[in-house]
């Protein structure tokens, strides 16, 4: 599985299919979650970038995946308020 907790992180490793897309929806759920770790990730399908936009969490980067890293984690950190 690419999508664990390490504490009150979520942390997207390896290829992130989108069969993760549903793990990641439930552990979002959790109100200690405080944060995305992808540096891990190679590949990240995109319903999984999405839950990462709609749960508006700091994200650990640059992730792994370099078309997300380059077009889409600057847009959430900017939208964050610079906090990623």
């Amino acid at each position: 599985m690419s999508v664990r907790q390490q504490g009150s992180t979520l942390v997207l490793e390896g290829d992130c299919p989108v069969e993760d897309a549903e793990m990641l929806a439930d552990l979002l759920r959790d109100p200690s979650i405080d944060g995305i770790d992808w540096t891990g990730a190679q590949r990240v399908h995109t319903a999984v970038v999405q839950l990462a936009i709609l749960a508006q969490l700091p994200v650990a980067g640059p992730c792994g995946d370099g078309f997300v890293a380059r077009w889409i984690e600057p847009q959430m950190v900017a939208a964050a308020g610079g906090k990623g």
